[in-house]
C-alpha cells in the first residue's frame, strides 16, 4: 500500500474511503438482494425450493456489485469528505498544502483498485455466476431460454453449399431457433437460404440440433424443401419446382455457436467485453448493424473508469463549511447526484442509439459531462 500512497494523508483517505465504500456497497447490494429475493418468492414451486430460490440470487450477486460499485464510491467518498470537513480534518489538510491538483491526484490512485475490482466483478466473476445461476434455475424449473419474440431467436449466417458444408457461397443464412436448452441443445430450428439475388433456395426445419467444437450443428428430424427456377420465356413470371426431402440426422458448418444464440436472449448491458467484442465482429462479418451493441461495449470499458468522475464528484463536498449543510444532507444529496448520472447515462444511450451518433461519443459524454461538473463545482468551492 505503501507504494502506491507513499504520504500519510494519502493512506489516511484511502482507509477511510474503502471503508465506507464497502459498508456502502455491502449495505446497496444487501438492499437489492431483499427486493430480488421477494420477486423470485412467486416462482418457488416443485423442485424450485426456497433454499435453491436463495442459492439463485445470491449467484446474481456480483453482477449487482458491478452496478453498484459507482455509486457506493460517491456516497462513500462524499460522507468520508463531509465528516472531514464538519471536523476541520480537511482544513488542517488544506493548511498543510493539499491543494486541488493533489486531491484529484490522490482520488486517481485511490479509484485504480476499485477500477481493477470492478473489471474483474463485471468480465470474470459477474457473468460466470450469473450463467451459474440460470443452469441452478432452469435444472429446478426444467425451463429454457427463450427470446422475447414469440417465434423465438433469429440471427444472419454465411450460406455454404447445398448439402451445408464447403466453403461461404453469395448469398444469405436465416436461422430460427425456438428454444435453447440448457446443455446447449436448440429446439425447433428454422432455416431460410436465399442467393445473392435475394431468390429462395431452400427451406430447412429440424425438431432438434447440438453443436460440436468443430463448428457443426446436427441436425436430427430434418425436413428440407429445396426450390429450382424453371426456366421461362417471360423473366417477370418465373416458375419454380419444389423438391421436398427428410433426413434422419444433418449436418450443417455454421458460424453460429451456442454462444452467439445465448447472447441474444440477454441485454448487451450484462454481457461481457469480450462476449460483446466477438458478437459486433459477428455482426459486421454479416453486414448487419452494431450501434446497439456498440455503444454498451463501449460503456463496459469505461463504465469502471467513471468511478474515479464519482470521486471528483464528491471532492466539492470537503470544501463545504459545516454550516453549509449536515452530513445526512450531503449523503442525500450524493444519493440523487448518483442517481442523476445513471438515469442521464441510460437516457443518453437511448438517445445516441435514436441519433445514429458514434458508439464512443454516446457512451463517453455522460463521464465527460459529470467529470466537468466536478471541475466547476472544485473551482467555486475552492475560491469560496
Amino acid at each position: 500500500m505503501k507504494r502506491l500512497f507513499p504520504y500519510i494523508y494519502e493512506r489516511y483517505l484511502a482507509r477511510q474511503i474503502y471503508a465506507a465504500f464497502g459498508f456502502i456497497l455491502f449495505a446497496l447490494v444487501a438492499l437489492f438482494l431483499f427486493f430480488d429475493i421477494l420477486s423470485e418468492l412467486g416462482s418457488v414451486k416443485g423442485s424450485y425450493t426456497l433454499p435453491l430460490a436463495l442459492l439463485h440470487v445470491l449467484l446474481k450477486a456480483p453482477s449487482r456489485i458491478s452496478e453498484i460499485i459507482p455509486i457506493a464510491s460517491l456516497i462513500g467518498s462524499i460522507y468520508v469528505f463531509a465528516m472531514l470537513a464538519s471536523q476541520s480534518e480537511f482544513t488542517i489538510l488544506r493548511i498543510a498544502g493539499l491543494d486541488v491538483k493533489r486531491g484529484l491526484l490522490t482520488l486517481a490512485k485511490i479509484s485504480l483498485p476499485l477500477v481493477l475490482f470492478t473489471l474483474i466483478i463485471s468480465e470474470w466473476v459477474g457473468p460466470y455466476t450469473e450463467n451459474l445461476s440460470e443452469k441452478i434455475r432452469m435444472k429446478a424449473l426444467g425451463s429454457s431460454y427463450t427470446s422475447q419474440f414469440k417465434t423465438g431467436v433469429w440471427v444472419k449466417d454465411r450460406l455454404r453449399n447445398a448439402d451445408g458444408a464447403g466453403p461461404i457461397q453469395p448469398g444469405v443464412r436465416y436461422v430460427n431457433v425456438g428454444k435453447i436448452e440448457k446443455d446447449n441443445e436448440i429446439l425447433n430450428i428454422r432455416m431460410y437460404e436465399f442467393d445473392d439475388a435475394y431468390r429462395l433456395l431452400s427451406i430447412r426445419s429440424a425438431v432438434t440440433g447440438r453443436f460440436d467444437r468443430t463448428g457443426t450443428w446436427t441436425l436430427d428430424d430434418v425436413t428440407e424443401t429445396r426450390f429450382t427456377e424453371t426456366k421461362q420465356v417471360d423473366p417477370l413470371n418465373p416458375v419454380y419446382s419444389a423438391q421436398t426431402f427428410t433426413y434422419p440426422i444433418v449436418s450443417l458448418e455454421s458460424e453460429v455457436t451456442p454462444q452467439i444464440l445465448s447472447v441474444l436472449l440477454i441485454s448487451p448491458e450484462k454481457m461481457s467485453i469480450l462476449s460483446l467484442g466477438r458478437f459486433i465482429s459477428h455482426l459486421r462479418d454479416n453486414k448487419q448493424d452494431t450501434q446497439l451493441h456498440s455503444i454498451a461495449f463501449w460503456k463496459k470499458v469505461i463504465y469502471p473508469f467513471t468511478i474515479f468522475v464519482m470521486l471528483a464528484l464528491a471532492l466539492p463536498f470537503a470544501y463545504l463549511k459545516v454550516r453549509a449543510g449536515s452530513v445526512g444532507i450531503k449523503v442525500f444529496g450524493g444519493i440523487m447526484l448518483g442517481m442523476s448520472f445513471q438515469l442521464f447515462n441510460s437516457l443518453f444511450s437511448n438517445v445516441g442509439l435514436l441519433g445514429a451518433w458514434p458508439s464512443f461519443l454516446t457512451a463517453i459524454t455522460p463521464p465527460l459531462l459529470y467529470l466537468l461538473l466536478a471541475m466547476i463545482g472544485l473551482r467555486w468551492v475552492s475560491k469560496a
